[in-house]
């Protein structure tokens, strides 16, 4: 498993929240719980009835707790 996260290291993931929220940014690490940090990231609130629009956020911290999905 933590050979699986380390190839991930430095591609951008894009992961969803249950709020309704999606983060695009490069994935650089998590902590020890489980938390994912991405750096770069646009942060897109769903759903929306206009075409998407992302805000820039820099770096985030996702708390593993609200995670519903992460595709690389």
């Amino acid at each position: 498993a933590i050979g699986a996260v380390r190839r991930l290291l430095k591609e951008t993931l894009r992961v969803v929240t249950s709020d309704n929220r999606v983060f695009v940014g490069t994935f650089v690490g998590t902590d020890r719980l489980l938390n994912i940090l991405l750096v770069n990231t646009e942060e897109y609130i769903l759903p929306t009835l206009e075409e998407p629009a992302g805000r820039y956020v820099g770096q985030v911290m996702v708390p593993w707790r609200l995670i519903t999905q992460v595709e690389a």
